[in-house]
């Protein structure tokens, strides 16, 4: 199985490959559209929603079985899914995700239901004829650094002779506020960023393109559910929609110059890429597996006991892999983050998206950065064209996999390093 079976069936918007760069128009009446045609005439709703990715180019959400794409907006026209079309031809999968929980199960066993048979064929679209788009519009984006292993590596560069984890790392779940507008999907370019940095040495800061670019190997989790009251450790998951690859891309250059006494800012906000394809958290439910102890035992909001989530991941650099790790490494899990994260009455919309940190395991080929893999370029990666690599350089191409066993492929984020303009 390719890992998009039934068991799988991850979501995205999508619309036919060629088409302009927005159906602005289309996109923004295609909901009303939909909803009229289902309402009046049921024949023509079918043709039009079957036909409106070829013809009319509108995005629209779809959901992907092996190498093709269900238009959930056409099978919901037909009558296949009990649910309004309107909420599916729609260039982002806001509209479902407010739906709420029980929409999402109802449509998810009417999917496994439906790809056990040749129903869904008629909206069936190749994966090669469509182009896939950000799949939500995110509303705040919180990256966190949940990694044990990851925090005590960069401890130990940066700080060498004291200890490598700061007093609070152990009592809370360390995060920073990110920019939600440089989110972008899978395949995006990304151009090396700009800013201040303080070469060794130097008596000022200069100007310039970074030179220490980074990638940061993370699981996104995407809020389906909004609220204004704290969310309750025990019932975080329940807000969670799905789960997304994403690569959290950083200037460490510019990071180390200007992160005193605020943390990041330039060197995190120029981009962040997530996969194309969103994983339904219930079909990951059944990777959660025990963690190790917290110690010392978390306060009473964050108290739950230790879980982690079974994925296997992976970074390709220029067609060679550089590091395997695994998600089971992290030690806050995203029941915790989502708890602290509004444990202080912050509201939480539709389409928030908010991130592990870098995930790295114990041992060298387990580190999910380039900073750790080189220890901050003492110690280059060996690429299998004979080259090495510290940090990235202009033409790079970075590509991050993950599974869950085999049934399941979260969807890859790739992205190719252009240079500064």
């Amino acid at each position: 199985m390719s890992g998009f079976g039934p068991e799988h069936l991850p979501y995205g918007v999508f619309r036919p490959r060629g088409a302009p760069e927005r159906a602005s128009a289309a996109a923004r009446d295609a909901p009303e559209r939909a909803s009229a045609a289902a309402r009046d005439a049921p024949e023509r709703a079918s043709a039009a929603a079957r036909d409106a990715p070829r013809a009319g180019g509108a995005p629209r959400v779809g959901v992907r079985v092996g190498d093709r794409v269900l238009d959930l907006a056409a099978l919901a026209a037909e009558g296949l899914l009990n649910e309004d079309p309107a909420l599916f031809a729609r260039p982002s999968l806001n509209a479902f995700m407010a739906a709420g929980p029980e929409a999402w199960r109802r449509v998810r066993h009417e999917l496994q239901a439906l790809t056990a048979g040749p129903d869904a064929e008629p909206a069936a679209v190749a994966i090669d004829e469509i182009e896939l788009l950000l799949p939500f519009e995110v509303g705040d984006y919180v990256d966190f650094y949940s990694s044990i292993d990851h925090a005590t590596n960069v401890g130990r560069m940066f700080r060498p002779d004291a200890e490598p984890l700061l007093p609070n790392w152990r009592h809370l779940p360390v995060g920073y506020h990110g920019r939600a507008g440089t989110v972008v999907v899978s395949g995006t370019p990304i151009r090396r960023p700009q800013g201040q940095r303080s070469d060794r040495g130097a008596d000022a800061p200069a100007f310039g393109p970074s030179t220490r670019l980074d990638i940061e190997l993370e699981l996104g989790f995407v809020v389906g559910v909004a609220g204004s009251q704290p969310v309750p450790v025990d019932r975080a998951l329940d807000r969670v929609f799905g789960v997304v690859l994403l690569n959290d891309w950083s200037a460490r250059d510019l990071q180390a110059w200007e992160y005193r006494p605020l943390g990041p800012f330039l060197a995190k906000s120029f981009a962040t890429s997530i996969s194309a394809w969103v994983t339904p958290l219930d079909a990951l439910l059944d990777r959660r597996v025990p963690a190790p102890a917290q110690d010392p035992e978390p306060l009473p909001y964050l108290r739950e006991d230790p879980w982690a989530f079974d994925l296997d991941l992976e970074v390709e650099l220029n067609g060679t892999t550089i590091a395997r790790t695994s998600a089971r490494h992290l030690y806050w899990s995203a029941a915790q983050q989502l708890a602290h994260m509004t444990v202080n009455g912050a509201a939480t919309r539709v389409g928030d998206l908010f991130a592990t940190g870098t995930i790295s395991g114990p041992e060298r080929g387990q580190r999910g950065s380039l900073l750790e893999l080189s220890w901050g370029g003492s110690d280059p990666i060996a690429l299998r064209d004979g080259s090495t690599r510290s940090f990235l350089q202009d033409g790079d191409e970075v590509v991050l996999r993950g599974r869950a066993g085999e049934a399941i492929a979260l969807g890859e984020v790739r992205g190719r390093i252009e240079p500064a303009g």
